[in-house]
């Protein structure tokens, strides 16, 4: 038997910023000085990200201040904008109907009646709310009342991979199970304001979105003694084979995600290209070794697009082109960092081109930690 990933459903806020504008206005709630405000330009230019959605938004046209109101302007009063309270007020609100559209995509791409999903895992570090949007998934699509639940949660950028193996362990023990992953990240509700350059980096990169995928047996074809498909069989990078994850070493302070009076806070070390670069090849060789491969042998490399840096120390760290993860490159231009979803975005567009196997997903959350799902 082999467990796969039969469809894939992503979703965006309706309305997107473009980030020149995005800079302007951070230099407004960042800033302190004109030299402070010339280094925010900078900064969100090289950023990687040309557009970004965010559910703040209430239109499309405008100037992007006169676009939300949920943000006020920086003022003595109030020099820390939205209470913890507040942006997790608006989480509850919003994080349902970008989970439903995600999720009805990834029902209607995998042929699969709402009905036949027995396990739903759900994703997110950036809200939480009970009950979740896991009740509006089981109201709205809608699931059994008996659908297994499982929550994955403030596991950052990687945790769609931590939900695949979850996912790929429930199949693999029963294989009439139908696992629906839905991941729904709001990140621009946790916008700090103030001169702080990790919280800087943060404001410039990330945004909001949702991924779901069904994990489940595949019962398209029979398949030989070699592995091999013994029918017509028109998906790629479907096949779950393994996970793997590695904490690298001296790493504890380089990512950080932490619930603050005034939002979730994230500090982003200068150092996590370094500690890429120095261990990040040697565990995925011995990783993939296992399963008879090296890193010279993965065709496709689905990487979490955390930022141009990232995308940079990767590709030097297993010595690949950067044309290699140039579809990482452009997810992360048009939608920017939405953390969890972010990789099934990644793996979506790669199996609408029809890329080949075998391909490693991987992604970086906090710790650093890094989380790899291979794939055929």
């Amino acid at each position: 038997m082999q467990v796969v990933i039969s469809g894939i459903g992503t979703a965006v806020p309706a309305h997107q910023c473009r980030q020149q504008e995005a800079g302007e206005v951070a230099a407004k709630f960042c800033s302190a000085t004109p030299e402070q405000a010339h280094m925010l330009s900078i900064l969100y230019r090289m950023s990687g990200v040309n557009t970004r959605g965010s559910v703040v938004l209430d239109r499309a046209e405008g100037p992007l201040t006169d676009r939300q109101e949920f943000f006020p302007p920086c003022t003595p009063e109030f020099p820390n904008g939205p209470t913890t309270e507040a942006r997790l007020q608006l989480f509850a609100e919003e994080a349902g109907p970008l989970a439903m559209e995600a999720s009805r995509q990834a029902l209607e791409r995998s042929g699969i009646s709402s009905s036949a999903v027995t396990h739903l895992i759900t994703v997110t570090c950036s809200g939480f709310v009970a009950p979740g949007f896991d009740f509006t998934l089981i109201n709205q699509l809608p699931l059994r009342p008996d659908v297994a639940r499982t929550q994955i949660g403030f596991m950052g950028c990687h945790a769609a991979l931590n939900a695949l193996r979850v996912a790929h362990a429930f199949v693999a023990a029963d294989p009439r199970a139908v696992v629906l992953i839905c991941c729904v990240e709001l990140c621009t509700l946790h916008y700090q304001y103030g001169w702080d350059p990790e919280q800087i980096v943060a404001n410039s990169l990330f945004a909001d979105g949702s991924g779901a995928c069904i994990v489940q047996a595949d019962t398209t074809a029979s398949h030989g003694s070699n592995g091999a498909t013994n029918g017509a069989r028109t998906r790629t990078l479907d096949r779950i084979v393994a996970s793997g994850s590695i904490m690298l070493p001296d790493s504890d302070d380089a990512m950080t995600w932490r619930v603050g009076d005034h939002g979730f806070r994230m500090t982003l070390s200068s150092r996590v290209p370094g500690i890429l670069a120095e261990h990040l090849r040697g565990w995925m060789t011995n990783w993939l070794a296992n399963f008879g491969l090296t890193p010279e042998q993965i065709v496709t490399w689905a990487v979490h697009p955390g930022g141009p840096r990232i995308l940079n120390a990767f590709a030097e760290a297993m010595s690949i082109s950067p044309d290699a993860l140039s579809i990482s490159r452009e997810i992360m231009q048009t939608h920017g960092n939405m953390s969890s979803p972010t990789v099934l975005f990644v793996l979506d567009r790669l199996r609408r081109d029809k890329a080949s196997g075998p391909c490693v997903a991987i992604g970086f959350g906090p710790g650093l930690v890094a989380e790899a799902t291979l794939l055929r």
